[in-house]
């Protein structure tokens, strides 16, 4: 059991970043960052003993990371319904980040949860085929999808481009 852990704990570690990366996606604020983050490496522990080792550890802890996150986002997509918006949920963390990754990072926050999936993943450097296995999707399906959201992404940063430059 011991070891298990030991192994466990390397895997977090090693791929920590990817975990991180996906958090920030889908969530501006650090503290929400860092409750969805907890919440990811609970449900990879709860199933860290079914891992059969037919995919990727990289793909596995993908499609549980996002699983969890568009489980926890479908749920407080209910809740907001019924609670107002507080000021605080509409301003960005202090983040040493230069202009444009703070625009990618607003941009992605407007795409559909499995568009942005496909981005991140995209943005990730996976292959379709990767991204098709991870999200449950046809290679097919995802390149035509993933084309044309990043045509619109593409559309959208530039009209924010635009709107930024001018007076």
């Amino acid at each position: 059991m011991e070891s298990q852990k030991r192994k466990f704990l390397q895997i977090i570690e090693a791929n920590q970043g990817v975990i991180k990366s996906l958090c920030r996606a889908y969530y501006m604020n650090a503290e929400d960052q860092q409750d969805v983050f907890q919440d990811i490496v609970l449900q990879l522990w709860k199933s860290f003993k079914t891992f059969r080792g037919e995919s990727k550890i990289s793909t596995w802890i993908y499609r549980v990371s996002l699983n969890t996150i568009l489980v926890k986002v479908r749920n407080e997509k209910r809740k907001i319904a019924t609670e107002s918006i507080s000021s605080s949920a509409l301003t960005f963390p202090n983040a040493k980040v230069d202009d444009d990754t703070e625009l990618l990072s607003i941009v992605l926050q407007s795409l559909k949860d499995l568009d942005k999936a496909m981005i991140i993943l995209y943005l990730e450097g996976y292959k379709n085929k990767e991204i098709s296995e991870i999200l449950s999707l046809t290679p097919t399906n995802v390149s035509t999808r993933l084309s044309r959201v990043r045509a619109a992404l593409k559309a959208k940063f530039q009209n924010q481009c635009y709107e930024f430059k001018q007076p």
